[in-house]
């Protein structure tokens, strides 16, 4: 924001917002995560499992609320583009770190979402292995999966404008980006809000996951047959 606020880059201020809705829903994803594994009582029998549900279509709001601030923005730099060559190695030296720290972030998502859907992915495949199992992961693993993915691509999409208005007089791509950051962050409002819509409805085993299972029960001495699951 500091440097965004200096420069009076668009793309800076983007990647800002951004930034801010990803520490507001990792706090609230947190809690909720803390609050889920609490064990059952009288009063709710089932336990709390879907408490984190809740908390991430809370994370959503926030989300959808930055990105049409994003997206205003935008459209306001699009009609009075301003030069932020000014601020030029700032802009370059905070976006690198966002770059550095996202990534890191990102990373450890992969190799979390790789874990939780038993994936024995190595190296590369730890990439392709977490966008192939993202839907099997735990909601708060998935949040932070497609929160820094679109904070990733955000930084080094602002990068580019950065780089661009430098060298050229081309300064709408201020405006172009920032409302990509913007639709960005639409984006992973719908499917992170999809995602744990389907959650709270509850919603059946993967196939793979219940042939698992099955194995497991019949593996068992005493259990003869399965009639239903």
């Amino acid at each position: 924001f500091f440097a965004a606020t200096f420069s009076g880059s668009g793309a800076l201020f983007a990647s800002a917002m951004h930034s801010t809705a990803d520490a507001v829903n990792q706090g609230f994803v947190y809690i909720g995560s803390i609050l889920s594994e609490k064990k059952p009582t009288p009063r709710f029998p089932t336990g709390f499992g879907r408490v984190i549900n809740i908390f991430c279509m809370v994370a959503v709001i926030v989300v959808t609320i930055m990105a049409y601030e994003t997206i205003r923005e935008g459209l306001h730099l699009i009609q009075h583009p301003q030069d932020t060559g000014s601020g030029f190695w700032i802009n370059i030296g905070v976006l690198v770190l966002n770059l550095l720290i996202d990534g890191f972030i990102l990373v450890k998502a992969m190799k979390e979402i790789n874990v939780e859907s038993r994936s024995e992915a190595t190296g590369f495949g730890i990439v392709t292995g977490s966008f192939k199992n993202v839907g099997r992961a735990a909601p708060p693993t998935r949040l932070v999966f497609y929160e820094d993915l679109v904070a990733v691509t955000g930084a080094a999409l602002a990068l580019i404008a950065v780089v661009v208005i430098s060298m050229t007089s081309f300064v709408i791509i201020d405006g172009i980006v920032t409302i990509l950051i913007g639709l960005l962050m639409i984006g992973v409002a719908f499917r992170v809000g999809y995602d744990n819509m389907v959650g709270l409805i509850g919603v059946s085993a993967p196939k793979d996951i219940e042939e698992r299972i099955t194995k497991i029960i019949l593996s068992d001495h005493d259990v003869t047959d399965i009639n239903n699951i």
